[in-house]
């Protein structure tokens, strides 16, 4: 019987993180879970070909925009099952184990538990809000984010028609059109703090919300991602 998930994973020069977010990757294979990887890539110039040919993945190329790059990215996926990660996303030590528990359920999509790797000494408080908020969001509302990671039957994702090809708000837009709510699974998806800790948690977080408001509000994913690269 052949492994059912595929692992999909959106890239732009992201050979800094992605040899550890890799790595992580491995108890699945272990355990018989992963049939195969695939790296879908929006122009790097960095090493990340030479990593993903080093892991055996399937290589895909196309234009910027993490909309049109997961969309490519899981045509080209050959399993029963879809894992969706960000670049910068470390899963926990057993995750495989939460994961090969959540196939029982094909009718959901499935979510990790958000938290962040921080680098700064001692900051704590804001990051385990904003992720604690996350996942109370997830759970109140069915509204998960890409860097939670998402799971879903290949099945489900074409009834639902799949990522957009849209610059900004791929992952709500796909959450929004979903049957049923996603399920939170326990176990995390460590995301890197970086660009919080560069612009400030507060700052990042309310423009977020802001964001969202705006797409909510009917604002398209074009003129956001120029509101968005402009700031």
């Amino acid at each position: 019987m052949r492994a059912p998930i595929s692992i999909v994973i959106p890239t732009l020069n992201a050979g800094a993180e992605l040899p550890e977010t890799l790595a992580a990757l491995t108890e699945g294979l272990s355990d018989g879970l992963v049939r195969d990887l695939v790296i879908t890539d929006g122009g790097s110039s960095d090493d990340t070909r030479a990593i993903a040919d080093a892991a055996g993945a399937i290589w895909v190329e196309g234009a910027p925009g993490r909309g049109g790059q997961l969309r490519r990215g899981c045509a080209a996926a050959c399993g029963a099952w879809l894992l969706v990660l960000h670049a910068d996303t470390h899963l926990s030590p057993g995750w495989a184990r939460v994961v090969a528990q959540a196939l029982r359920d094909p009718e959901h999509a499935h979510v990790f538990r958000l938290a962040f790797r921080t680098e700064r000494p001692g900051a704590h408080v804001l990051p385990e809000w904003t992720a604690g908020w996350a996942n109370l969001r997830t759970r109140a509302f069915g509204l998960a984010y890409g860097d939670q990671g998402v799971l879903m039957t290949r099945a489900l994702y074409d009834t639902v028609g799949g990522y957009a090809d849209i610059p900004l708000m791929e992952d709500v837009a796909l959450m929004r059109v979903l049957p049923r709510r996603p399920r939170l699974m326990p176990a995390e998806a460590r995301t890197s703090a970086a660009r919080y800790e560069a612009e400030g948690w507060l700052r990042r977080g309310t423009r977020n919300l802001w964001t969202f408001a705006r797409y909510r509000a009917g604002v398209s994913p074009v003129r956001l991602a120029r509101s968005y690269r402009k700031r």
